[in-house]
C-alpha cells in the first residue's frame, strides 16, 4: 500500500522542552496505525504538526509524496487531513448542521448558504455514525460525548482521506465505541488513512494494524498489532519491564458506615432530563454510577455539584436537608467535584500548575491573605511539588501554565486540586479519561485511599471494568432514571447493560 502520510525526522521543541527528537512515522493507505506513549511522550504534537496547527523546528512532512511547506490548518485540510481532536473544538452558539457543515463549505467559493444542503449533509454524516442528534440543536447544549460525535461527523462530511483521532472514544459508552470502530473500518476499506491515538490499550487489537510507540519525544518502536501483547506496548511505553495485575478488588468494604453523607430523595431537573432519582452514599463507600451516553450520568453529579441545581426533590447531607444552588454551596458542605470536561470545568488553563493545585485549599484565611499577596509561597510550592511527583505530572514544572500541558497530565492536575481539598463527598466524572496505563493505576489508588478515610464517593464512568473494580455498589442511569442499584457480587457486565439498555428491570 502507498504511503498517505511521511514525517521525517521531525524535532520540535517548546522553550526548554523538546516535545519532539528526530520522529519518522509513517501512515499508508488502507491503514489504521495506532500512536501510543504515556502523557506528554509527544502524541499531540505529532497530531497538531500534522494538522497545521504549529510548524517543526526540523524534518520534513508529506502527504501523499508531496512535500509540505508553510502548513496551516486550512493548507492540511485541503489536502484532506481531518483531526478528531480529544477535546471538542464545536462552535457553541450554532447549530450543529453549520458546525459540520464549516469542514466542507470552507473549500468553496463564497456565496448563498445553502441551508437545505447543510441540514441534508449534517444528517448523512450524523447517520454515518449512528448519531442520533438533531442537525438544528445549538451545539453548546450537547454533552460532551454527543459534541464528540459531531466532531467525527464534520470530519466525515469534508471527505478527509487522512483521518487522525485523539482519544475519540474518551466519552463514548461502548455501545458508541463499537460503533466508531465500524465507521473506521469503512473509512479504511474505502482507502483512507487512519492514525488512532488512545490510551484504552485494550481497543487496539479491535481495530489497528500496525502500533507505534513514542517515548519521551522519540519514536522507540512500530510493530504489526498481532505481534504485541497488551502488557508488551506498556513496556514500550514506560522503558522497562511491565505486567498489569488485574484490578484490584476495593479491600476496605468493611469500613462502610451504616449512614449516609448523601442522600438524594426523588431528585429532578427537567431541563437536565433526569427524573425523579435516589440514592445514598456512606462514609467509606464508592458508589459507581454505570449508564450509556445521554443516560444522565453526567447531568445528575452537576446537580449535586451545584452547577444545574435540582427543580425536584431534597439533596440531604447528614440527613439534613440541604440547598445546593451553586458550586460554592456544594464547596461548602464538603462536597468536591471533578467534572467531565476539564478544560471548561476541571482546571484553569491560564493558571499555574502550583496555583491549580492550591486552589481547592485557597478558603477563607488562606484566600483573604492570598489576595492581600501575603499567602505562604513556600508551603504552596511544597505541595505544588508534591503533588507533581504524586500525580507524576509531566513536564514536573509547578511554574508552568496547565493549558501548556497534554490533555492526560492536565487531568492529573484536575486529580491533584480535588485531592488537595479533602473533601468529604467526592463527585468524580470520567476521572481517568485520557490518562496513560500508570496515572490510572495512581489515581485509582487516591480514590481508595480518599474513601478508606472516611470520604464517600459517586464515581460516574463510561468505563464498565472500572465501575465494577472501584465500586462498593453499581447505580444504572436510563434515560435519566436511576433504574437500578446493585451490590458488587450481582453488578455483573451482563446485569450491568441489561439495566442500562431496558431489558433487566
Amino acid at each position: 500500500m502507498p504511503d498517505a502520510l511521511v514525517l521525517s525526522k521531525v524535532s520540535k521543541s517548546f522553550g526548554g522542552v523538546r516535545a519532539l527528537r528526530d520522529v519518522s512515522f509513517t501512515v499508508r493507505e488502507g491503514e489504521v496505525h495506532a500512536l501510543v506513549g504515556e502523557n506528554g511522550a509527544g502524541k499531540s504534537t505529532l497530531i497538531n504538526l500534522v494538522a497545521g496547527a504549529i510548524e517543526a523546528d526540523s524534518g520534513e512532512l508529506f502527504v501523499r509524496a508531496r512535500a509540505i511547506r508553510d502548513a496551516s490548518p486550512a493548507k492540511m485540510r485541503a489536502l484532506g487531513i481531518g483531526v478528531i481532536h480529544q477535546h471538542p473544538s464545536l462552535f457553541p452558539h450554532v447549530t450543529v448542521a453549520e458546525n459540520i457543515a464549516i469542514g466542507w463549505e470552507s473549500r468553496r467559493p463564497a456565496g448563498l448558504v445553502r441551508h437545505a444542503e447543510r441540514r441534508r449533509r449534517a444528517g448523512e454524516a450524523l447517520d454515518r455514525i449512528g448519531a442520533r442528534i438533531e442537525p438544528e440543536t445549538e451545539a453548546g447544549r450537547l454533552s460532551f460525548a454527543r459534541q464528540q460525535l459531531v466532531e467525527i461527523a464534520r470530519a466525515l462530511a469534508s471527505d478527509a482521506s487522512v483521518v487522525l483521532f485523539d482519544e475519540p472514544t474518551a466519552g463514548l459508552g461502548v455501545d458508541d465505541a463499537h460503533r466508531l470502530f465500524d465507521v473506521i473500518r469503512t473509512l479504511r476499506g474505502r482507502g483512507a488513512a487512519i492514525v488512532y491515538i488512545s490510551h484504552r490499550l485494550e481497543e487496539l487489537p479491535l481495530i489497528a494494524d500496525r502500533v507505534s510507540v513514542l517515548r519521551d519525544g522519540q519514536l522507540v518502536a512500530t510493530r504489526e498489532m498481532g505481534d504485541l501483547s497488551r502488557d508488551a506496548i506498556v513496556s514500550l511505553m514506560v522503558g522497562r519491564a511491565y505486567s498489569e495485575a488485574a484490578p484490584t478488588d476495593r479491600a476496605m468494604v468493611e469500613s462502610v458506615g451504616t449512614a449516609s453523607l448523601l442522600e438524594l430523595e426523588r431528585v429532578s431537573r427537567a431541563r437536565s432530563g433526569v427524573r425523579d432519582v435516589s440514592l445514598s452514599i456512606r462514609a467509606g463507600e464508592v458508589l459507581g454510577i454505570a449508564g450509556l451516553v445521554g443516560s444522565g450520568r453526567t447531568e445528575l453529579a452537576r446537580i449535586i455539584a451545584g452547577h444545574d441545581p435540582a427543580d425536584g426533590g431534597r439533596i440531604l447531607v447528614d440527613g439534613r436537608p440541604c440547598a445546593i444552588r451553586s458550586p460554592l454551596d456544594a464547596a461548602r458542605l464538603g462536597i468536591g467535584y471533578l467534572p467531565e470536561d476539564r478544560r471548561r470545568d476541571g482546571v484553569i488553563g491560564e493558571m499555574t500548575v502550583a496555583e491549580n493545585v492550591n486552589a481547592a485549599t485557597m478558603s477563607g484565611a488562606g484566600r483573604e491573605a492570598s489576595l492581600l499577596g501575603l499567602a505562604d509561597r513556600e508551603r504552596e510550592s511544597a505541595a505544588a511539588t508534591a503533588a507533581i511527583r504524586r500525580f507524576d505530572v509531566r513536564p514536573p514544572n509547578a511554574g508552568a501554565l496547565v493549558s501548556s500541558l497534554s490533555g492526560g497530565n492536565q487531568q492529573k492536575v484536575a486529580i491533584a486540586q480535588r485531592a488537595a481539598g479533602r473533601p468529604r463527598i467526592l463527585l468524580l466524572d470520567e476521572p481517568t479519561q485520557g490518562v496513560d496505563v500508570a496515572a490510572k493505576a495512581e489515581i485509582h489508588r487516591i480514590i481508595r485511599e480518599m474513601a478508606s478515610r472516611g470520604a464517600g464517593v459517586l464515581l460516574v464512568s463510561s468505563e464498565l471494568d472500572e465501575v465494577r473494580s472501584m465500586s462498593d455498589r453499581v447505580g444504572v442511569m436510563r434515560a435519566g432514571r436511576l433504574v437500578g442499584v446493585l451490590d458488587r457480587a450481582e453488578a455483573t457486565p451482563e446485569r450491568v447493560m441489561s439495566l442500562a439498555v431496558g431489558g433487566g428491570e
